[in-house]
């Protein structure tokens, strides 16, 4: 069979790796793809735009096309499943309606309190001058969101007021976007961030590994967030006992509130959590794709076959496949980024060394990179070196062995993705 991924990231370039994995898929097309997918054999790249749906169809009919997985937020919010539902075509990811629990924070938060599902307390503002005020009334350290899709930059974790209030001004002063501008602002939580991916038919719901992200730009979670320096999976600190408990108190609700709201979801449900210090899980937020830097630790670990999955959710049959399997040991990815990643940064620097990369064990997916006459750099995050290990320290000492073989100018990683899982 043939599968459509449409995306241009780390995660889209995992995704069609893990498919070409298998025997029963003859090829993948990518839109728009990268360098990574411009070069990886049985994968062909379409420039068409992620919002260019007809064009996406006209490609589905000429190459004979029999699955559609979607990988970033944006084309989900825009409807991009409903167009090929209403088409009949196999399309992996929730309808528009189902992905404003990731495109409107204030949504989701609405949504979390009809479940039930425990998350911080929180307020949504529609002017500045009221969202000042909480803050002061609530004191520091507060969160600061912004309401709609900010490539994972829209979170502000505010240690000042005046922190917090500069958040705000830049929320409402259009950073963010400047259509239905809203502030959520919430209590702020301590503890350990996990991401609790899960496939879901609409009817069933199944977790992945858990994984963590980290999402600072500076060592030890120091600096501004951005879309994720580097994950790990599988996250030691969610046990049997607690991802027992995520499912039955926080993805099982979740999934019977959206059917309740008559929205019929299918595809990953992604749940960023906070465990505290005592073990109690709190939702921070919730998204409507796979992860990404999660998926590439994630899905290296997958043994089943990836298109399985996609077509059970599709066709609500996931309650049909055996118990999903997954190889021993640990993954892990560290982010290689542009210099001056998450604000300004520059494009176009040459890449080198990832053959030699590569030759050490590590599957280096590419995120920001273009092929031209040479590869080059066409983003903020450039490449995640993935690598797997019997152990965290194995898997963490193979990546880092092949980011050091890998240069551009400018090139920054953090040196210290994984720590936690070496503390637990």
């Amino acid at each position: 069979m043939k599968v459509l991924v449409v995306g241009n990231g780390g995660r889209e370039h995992a995704i069609a790796t893990k498919l070409l994995q298998s025997g029963k898929i003859e090829q993948v097309f990518c839109v728009p793809g990268n360098g990574g997918t411009a070069t990886l054999k049985g994968c062909h790249n379409l420039p068409l735009p992620v919002d260019d749906f007809e064009g996406m169809e006209r490609a589905i009919l000429e190459h004979d096309i029999s699955l559609v997985a979607v990988g970033p937020e944006v084309p989900l919010s825009l409807g991009i499943a409903d167009y090929f539902q209403q088409r009949n075509i196999p399309v992996f990811g929730p309808i528009e309606a189902g992905a404003q629990i990731e495109a409107s924070k204030s949504w989701a938060k609405d949504l979390m309190l009809e479940a039930g599902i425990p998350t911080a307390k929180s307020g949504t503002f529609t002017d500045a001058d009221s969202a000042k005020a909480y803050i002061a009334a609530q004191g520091v350290p507060i969160v600061v969101k912004a309401d709609g899709l900010a490539a994972g930059k829209g979170v502000t974790v505010a240690t000042t007021l005046e922190m917090a209030e500069s958040a705000i001004d830049a929320i409402f002063g259009g950073e963010f976007g400047s259509e239905n501008i809203r502030a959520v602002v919430e209590e702020f939580l301590s503890g350990q961030e996990v991401s609790i991916l899960a496939l879901t038919d609409g009817l069933t719901i199944v977790p992945l590994l858990p994984a963590q992200d980290h999402k600072a730009i500076g060592n030890g979670d120091t600096g501004p967030n951005t879309g994720g320096m580097g994950a790990y999976a599988p996250a030691p600190i969610v046990t049997p006992a607690l991802m027992q408990r995520i499912q039955t108190e926080i993805l099982q609700p979740t999934l019977t509130t959206l059917q309740k709201r008559g929205i019929d979801y299918r595809g990953v449900l992604y749940a960023g959590l906070m465990i505290s210090p005592e073990g109690e899980p709190k939702v921070l937020e919730f998204n409507c794709r796979f992860g990404d830097p999660e998926t590439q630790p994630i899905l290296s670990l997958l043994e089943t076959p990836l298109e399985d999955i996609m077509l059970a959710c599709c066709q609500q049959r996931l309650d049909e496949l055996p118990a999903l399997s997954w190889k021993p040991g640990a993954a892990v990815c560290v982010v290689l980024a542009a210099g001056g990643y998450p604000g300004v940064y520059e494009k176009c620097k040459v890449i080198t060394g990832i053959e030699q990369a590569e030759a050490l064990g590590a599957t280096v997916f590419h995120a920001g990179t273009k092929l031209k006459e040479q590869l080059i750099t066409d983003g903020g995050r450039v490449l995640g070196v993935t690598a797997i290990g019997e152990t965290f320290e194995i898997a963490i000492k193979k990546a880092y062995a092949a980011v050091d073989c890998i240069q551009f100018e400018g090139a920054y990683c953090r040196r210290d993705i994984g720590h936690r899982a070496m503390k637990n």
